[in-house]
């Protein structure tokens, strides 16, 4: 009885100490002050306000917490963010910064990290360089402007020349009325002189234009040209437009206009048989036309001549691509089929290039070599998703042998980090529906069955340093690039991967060892460098 007294005791004791504990983690804090005399803002501070054009000190504010959360900060984290339902304060201390987090600098020795850090933030300036334009410049239009311009949609190409639209004077009534416009990488003419007005500066950088009526001028400023004397491909002009007291700016964008690649549209009724005339919704698509199957292998012979076996069973006369680097490549033969040999053990994404750059299609299907179509693959369905919406590129479902089926839909979410490198965050789940579709949804990353427009996966590519695991790099890759759907009800089997030990051939437990590296292999560690230098990600969090 008296045992029983004292460990009831020391239990109270203990309960007692850990809801002391509980309390001081859980009390709640003010938010972190940020003012302009203290050191420099801890990670919960929000980010400065933008200076505005005009200050006025002497106006109080009051920020509101709700919105400036929403707001880009000076640093990002890949902490876990607070789940719904009930907070666990002690779950960080005890379970560490969440789900999926994962800092990308580990990837490299201590002593290697700052030298990593020089070089990638260097190249970072190189590409910022390259890929900025002047028409990606900040431009406050004054308030109250006699003067019109275009705000945006002005277009020429390289060295040539261009009417200059929407240019006029809105001013009340003067003796003389002029405006100056000035390029920094082209001059300034007209194309017609009107009677009354002055012009100085033609052909040149700097352009005025004066006269007594204002009718007269705006009718002159309708005929002004730009021409652009500086070659770029791909930039832009920032025109300064003024008169007395006034001043503004336009962008006139000078590129080459994307050349277009258009493929030729599939004629209905040629060659798959009774796939191509389904009459459910499908639309008639000439599959073999527009689709080329495309998979990569490595030893697994007897799971791709079953999947060869099942696309041939519904889509006859489809091109199939094969990349292989098996180290004793075994003959393929059929119609409508081409193996391509790799250097042994060259790698997933390696295969995954050489395949998409033999398809000649409109459209690209990537499946594994161990799927098996059914009669719910139906490409037409695909196709018509891809044929009337903006999409790239859209997934399926794959389904396990257990009955399993899965889209692996992700959402992913970069949020900027300042010199440090950005933060990835992944998700499982969309965006919101697809119209017209309703078994389909907008998400950012899709499972290894999907299809695709040929010229946007190329463009995108897929990085041949990821040998052995690799997947959900090339959607990261394909961000602000690639827009990406899903659709769960194109289904595709997953052959089997349920055997004995003792029952797998000699091929299959070759895959495995080379399918599934071990702890100490380097193949994650690269990931992580590659994620830290080439996409400049300081860290990674997933739910």
């Amino acid at each position: 009885m008296r045992g029983a007294q004292r460990a009831l005791c020391l239990l109270l004791v203990a309960s007692a100490s850990l809801a002391a504990l509980y309390l001081h983690l859980w009390a709640p804090k003010g938010p972190p002050q940020c003012g302009p005399a203290s050191p420099p803002p801890p990670s919960g501070c929000h980010p400065p306000l933008p200076p505005p054009a005009r200050a006025y000190p002497h106006v109080p504010f009051r920020l509101k917490e709700e919105v400036m959360e929403l707001l880009p900060r000076n640093g990002c984290s890949c902490e876990a963010e607070a789940e719904a339902g009930l907070a666990l304060p002690l779950r960080r201390r005890l379970f560490g910064p969440g789900p999926g987090g994962l800092d990308f600098a580990s990837a490299f020795a201590p002593g290697e990290r700052p030298r990593q850090l020089r070089l990638r933030e260097r190249e970072y300036r190189n590409y910022r360089n390259r890929v900025q334009t002047p028409a990606d410049r900040l431009l406050i239009v004054p308030a109250n402007s006699p003067l019109e311009y275009p705000a945006q949609g002005v277009e020429v190409r390289p060295l040539q020349t261009v009417l200059v639209p929407g240019l006029s004077l809105q001013a009340p009534a003067r003796n003389r009325y002029q405006v100056n416009l000035t390029a920094s990488l082209g001059t300034l003419a007209v194309a017609a002189e009107v009677e009354g007005v002055a012009l100085r500066g033609e052909g040149q950088p700097h352009l005025s234009l004066a006269a007594a009526h204002l009718d007269h001028l705006n009718r002159q400023l309708q005929f002004v040209t730009y021409t652009n004397t500086q070659f770029h491909p791909d930039t832009a002009d920032i025109v300064q437009f003024s008169t007395d007291g006034h001043s503004a700016a336009f962008a006139i964008r000078i590129r080459h206009p994307p050349t277009p690649r258009l493929y030729g549209p599939g004629t209905p009724g040629d060659g798959d048989g009774d796939s191509d005339s389904d009459s459910s919704g499908d639309g008639g698509y000439n599959i073999s036309a527009l689709v080329t199957v495309a998979t990569k292998t490595f030893l697994r012979y007897d799971k791709l001549r079953g999947l060869i076996a099942s696309i041939r069973r519904f889509y006859p006369s489809v091109t199939i691509v094969v990349a292989d680097d098996s180290q004793r490549p075994e003959p393929l033969s059929g119609p409508h089929l081409e193996h391509y040999l790799m250097p042994f053990g060259k790698g997933w994404f390696a295969g995954r290039n050489l395949a998409v750059s033999q398809v000649t299609t409109k459209y690209v299907l990537w499946v594994d070599d161990d799927f098996i179509f059914t009669p719910r693959t139906r490409l037409e369905k695909l196709v018509d998703v891809l044929e009337r919406t903006s999409l790239d590129l859209v997934g399926g479902a794959v389904r396990e042998i257990t009955g399993y089926t899965t889209t692996y839909r992700q959402r992913l979410s970069v949020r900027g980090g300042g010199a440090g490198g950005d933060c990835l965050r992944t998700r499982p789940g969309f965006h919101h529906r697809l119209a017209g579709f309703p078994a389909c949804v907008v998400t950012d990353g899709v499972v290894n069955f999907f299809l695709a427009r040929t010229d946007k996966v190329r463009q995108v590519g897929f990085d041949p340093r990821l040998r052995r695991v690799a997947h959900l790099e090339f959607f990261i890759d394909g961000l602000g690039v690639l827009h990406v759907g899903s659709c769960e009800d194109v289904v595709v089997d997953h052959a089997s991967k349920l055997a004995l030990p003792w029952r797998r051939s000699e091929g299959e437990r070759q895959y495995n060892r080379y399918r599934y590296p071990a702890a100490r292999d380097d193949s994650l560690r690269l990931k992580q460098r590659l994620f830290f230098f080439k996409n400049r990600f300081k860290c990674m969090a997933g739910d």
